[in-house]
């Protein structure tokens, strides 16, 4: 079963000694329709721009113009359209969350993939190039998969945490540990046990 969450941000337990934790908001979802492969359209509310497409999706559920934003995820056996509800967090141990790392744009060698670059003294012309990237005459090309300057970040990573707490009132879950993005980023949790 998924949920929809967005990032607070990290704190620390009280206890001794303390634990790094990670807040994560459950957003408000509403179920429009379940799929026979246990999959469901959810509708949640985002600040993106409303269009006629979504507006003709919000006419077609019966849904409010601040659900905005759609998505499908898993669902519980049973679910039927109208509110998610995010009662099952209390009772979980394990969790599994997606979220997008934090973008760094184009990026060289050194930053990307932590190469060491050339000395840093005496006349050098070396720098923070990546020094050479392919073969002599055979096999005349670079190698498919070499690690060189480009785009870093902004892709999804899926990490498995413990759950310290989950308030239902407020909806916030606390997990032990990081969790990729940053503050305010939105992915989803599985329940994995």
């Amino acid at each position: 079963m998924e949920f929809i969450v967005e990032k607070i941000g990290m704190s620390r337990t009280i206890d001794v000694p303390s634990v790094p934790v990670t807040l994560l908001k459950v957003v408000d979802a509403k179920v429009c329709e379940v799929r026979e492969d246990g999959k469901a359209l959810v509708a949640y509310n985002s600040a993106k721009k409303i269009n006629k497409a979504i507006e003709g999706q919000q006419n077609k559920f019966g849904i409010s113009k601040e659900f905005n934003k759609f998505m499908t995820i898993e669902v519980a056996e049973g679910t039927e359209a109208g509110d998610l509800n995010p009662a099952p967090l209390a009772e979980a141990a394990v969790v599994k969350t997606s979220l997008n790392t934090k973008g760094r744009g184009f990026q060289g060698g050194m930053k990307r993939h932590g190469f060491g670059g050339g000395p840093g003294s005496h006349g050098h012309r070396f720098g923070r190039r990546i020094g050479s990237i392919g073969n002599a005459e055979w096999p005349g090309r670079v190698q498919k998969g070499k690690k060189m300057p480009g785009q870093y970040g902004n892709t999804k990573v899926t990490v498995k945490n413990e759950v310290i707490s989950f308030d239902a009132e407020n909806g916030i879950l606390v997990l032990k540990g990081s969790i990729p993005g940053h503050n305010g980023a939105r992915g989803l949790v599985r329940i994995v046990k």
